[in-house]
């Protein structure tokens, strides 16, 4: 093998396939992308590279694609584009072109048709290639129809009177989606002239007296109300998504299993249909054995989510038990309302719920599984049920058709106990409600992971490279999407996880908003250092994002925190997607002074702090510092000293920025710096700050106000610090009756 000629290869189709050679680090380094990196990238991009022949036939293919492809399959444009162009490749012999006729047909989402015929003249040839010893032609055909927007469907056919296409034919048809979007993301009438804040909570860890030792559904409900009563308008949360719920792997709202359906431990057990009118199941409830168990979980200090589970499955198994005898069999309204949530949710939704149940088989849970070990990935099953489209899958999903209903039914109520929410903070008067969040991805062990190999690499991790946050850099631990892939279907995966996650919410954060333009891929068996980044399809994307938000009048903002280019920036606000600006974050650099209120862009949220970062109070003690010291999480003393020197600095230079605005009394040039504690009129003072901003929005944490010392999260630990199993110090009764948050709302008043 010629390595050279090799090498080189490998160079041009890392190229085509969208690998960065090269990306500079939050201190201006460059790093150049390896060839073994890009070789591992490649093969988790299912690319063949053994040899040099491998890597020659799929450059060419890919260099050729959409010349072979006749139509493109999927073409994403803004409604104020007119006409409308559609390029189409075709196989034609010199001059035969004269003999094509070309049809095409557009069917709207409306059910509208509209039908274009070209011939002729019309059929004006703008570039020709000669592949394989084929010539291929290409033709843009204008519409001048006028579409609204939407997801639409274009069949293009074209005819020859001999046959001349390869295979021996005389017509080639294929349909593509035309999906037509607007140019902007959805703003609310009112936000469009004022200014919001909103509260943000981490829902599981909320204490009250009602829940069974995690947040619930009707904690959440009770804080929308509460803080609808001090003028807030959206109650921003941490991700819903469903996860495994099995301590310590699986329990972060980061690492779902999927982002399309949620977590069932939300659930207020007492509030479904089937519980609230069975006396068998009150009683069950009510009985000693059950309140000791629910006042055990909820005096336990941290989350036992898989106890949590474990006690709402239960109650949720013998709940569906009555619907489907007494509404699904007999088919009542309730039961023809599940049966309509099923087709409107269609194979996503049943995929899911097949790999539930498969999971519970093959991971032993509540079944006999022999001398079988348990398996809790799907890479771990046996073969023939690794494929969600099997004969073996679909056998199993007969011969547990009862089971998976089940899933479907859990997701089905839990569905409409957030619609109840969503509903209710409407009529509250909050301009925008809930406040979604949306993870980077999903485990490559879960349900998303099986249901779309086709879409979702193998082989490979998203990360972070390193930073001055995580010096090692970071690996997520779960896999990356294929942008290829996901055009070849149209986006659907991505159209689905937008929708599902705007649904029920006036606004929604995308978490790592940069992977819409590039993510950083880390290849199984390397490290963070040695990732490279891939680019995406950004401005698809983009627009895709803008449709769902009109459609769901959702509020879109961008968390573009981290080593973003300014373009990246450009390109979100021109969507109109809110930047996410953190006080800790925003400053003069290289000077590390505080930025002043003025200086923030409008079109953004701004926060002190997010669940990865430590809260006020922690912040202000030290405590994340002490914290990372004993996770091992520097180098040596001399970098731990530099944390505690950089705090002790950045805690002055709040202090003289909020005296210099005149948030805090002026401070004597001869008097020495001195440093007060954390406090409630310290922590309302440092909010005031960023009211001066000129931000659409405020997000204000709970956990600041309430003066909580730890950070939910803890990046790079997973049992060195207890991550998202912390639970508030107060509880949501006492927190509702606490001044701190009347001082808090009197004080937003007056700008808000």
């Amino acid at each position: 093998m010629d390595i050279h000629y090799y090498d080189e290869l490998i160079q041009e189709l890392s190229g085509l396939c969208g690998i960065l050679p090269e990306y500079w680090d939050i201190t201006g380094t460059k790093h150049i992308a390896s060839l073994e990196t890009k070789k591992a990238i490649l093969r988790a991009m299912n690319m063949q590279i053994d040899t040099p022949d491998d890597v020659a036939r799929q450059i060419n293919e890919l260099r050729w694609k959409r010349w072979k492809s006749f139509v493109d399959p999927v073409h994403v444009l803004s409604v104020n584009v007119y006409p409308i162009i559609v390029p189409v490749y075709i196989p034609v012999k010199e001059g035969e072109e004269k003999n094509l006729t070309v049809s095409l047909l557009i069917k709207e989402e409306n059910g509208n048709e509209d039908k274009f015929h070209y011939s002729g003249d019309a059929l004006h040839v703008s570039e020709q290639q000669l592949i394989d010893g084929m010539r291929f032609i290409k033709v843009n055909l204008s519409c001048d129809a006028k579409m609204e927007t939407g997801y639409h469907a274009l069949t293009v056919m074209c005819r020859h009177p001999e046959t001349i296409f390869p295979g021996g034919s005389d017509v080639i048809q294929k349909t593509a989606r035309l999906i037509i979007t607007p140019d902007a993301c959805y703003m609310p009438p009112g936000l469009q002239k004022c200014r919001a804040w909103g509260l943000s909570v981490n829902l599981y860890s909320i204490r009250s007296e009602k829940n069974w030792g995690a947040g619930d559904f009707s904690d959440l409900q009770r804080i929308v109300e509460w803080i609808a009563g001090l003028k807030g308008s959206f109650i921003g949360i941490n991700p819903l998504h469903a996860i495994p719920n099995s301590q310590p792997f699986g329990v972060s709202p980061y690492s779902p299993i999927s982002r399309l359906y949620r977590n069932f431990i939300y659930l207020d057990m007492e509030k479904i249909p089937e519980v609230a009118a069975s006396d068998e199941l009150k009683k069950i409830i009510s009985s000693k054995k059950y309140r000791q168990e629910i006042e055990n979980l909820n005096k336990e200090a941290l989350i036992a989510y898989e106890r949590i589970a474990s006690i709402k499955e239960t109650i949720l198994r013998k709940a569906f038990d009555i619907f489907h005898a007494k509404h699904y069999s007999r088919s009542t309204n309730r039961g023809k309302a599940f049966r309509k949530y099923l087709l409107e949710e269609g194979d996503a939704l049943a995929r899911f719920a097949a790999y539930m149940a498969l999971y519970d088989h093959f991971s032993g849970k509540g079944r006999r599984r022999g001398d079988h070990q348990p398996c809790y990935s799907w890479q771990e099953w046996p073969d023939h049920y690794r494929n969600p489209s099997s004969q073996a899958v679909e056998a199993f999903r007969n011969e547990h058709k009862i089971e998976i209903l089940f899933y479907q039914y859990i997701q089905w109520v839990t569905d409409g106990q957030l619609r109840e929410i969503a509903e209710d903070a409407g009529e509250k008067g909050m301009e925008i409600g809930l406040y979604h969040d949306l993870a980077v991805g999903s485990a490559g062990s879960g349900s998303d992971a099986w249901s779309y190999q086709n879409v979702i690499a193998g082989g490979t991790n998203v990360g972070a490279p390193p930073d001055d946050f995580s010096p090692d850099g970071q690996t997520w631990g779960f896999p990356p999407m294929l942008p290829e892939q996901l055009r070849e279907t149209g986006y659907e995966l991505f159209i689905k996880t937008m929708r599902r996650n705007m649904k029920y919410g006036g606004a929604v954060r995308i978490d790592h908003a940069l992977g819409l333009f590039r993510l950083f891929w880390v290849p199984e068996g390397l490290t963070p250092k040695d990732g490279a980044y891939v680019s995406y399809p950004a401005e698809d994307f983009l627009r895709i994002i803008a449709l769902e938000s009109i459609r769901n009048q959702t509020v879109v903002i961008a968390e573009d925190l981290g080593t973003i280019g300014e373009n990246m920036r450009e390109a979100l606000q021109k969507f109109q997607m809110l930047s996410y600006r953190l006080f800790y974050f925003e400053r003069n650099y290289p000077d590390p002074s505080f930025l002043a209120p003025d200086k923030y862009p409008a079109m953004a949220l701004c926060a002190v702090t997010t669940h990865d970062l430590p809260t006020l109070t922690g912040y202000w003690s030290g405590r994340d510092i002490e914290l990372r010291k004993q996770a091992g999480k520097y180098r040596d003393e001399a970098q731990w000293q530099e944390q505690i020197f950089a705090r002790e600095r950045d805690k002055e230079l709040i202090l003289r920025a909020l005296k210099s605005h005149g948030i805090l009394p002026p401070e004597h040039p001869s008097d020495p710096v001195m440093i007060p504690q954390m406090t409630p009129e310290l922590c309302l003072a440092i909010y005031h700050y960023l009211t001066r901003t000129p931000c659409k929005l405020l997000l204000v944490s709970l956990d600041d106000i309430i003066g909580t010392m730890d950070q939910q999260n803890m990046p790079g630990t997973v049992d060195a610090h207890p991550n998202w199993m912390q639970k508030t110090p107060l509880t949501l009764e006492e927190m509702k009756k606490d001044r701190r948050f009347v001082d808090l709302s009197e004080m937003l008043k007056n700008f808000f």
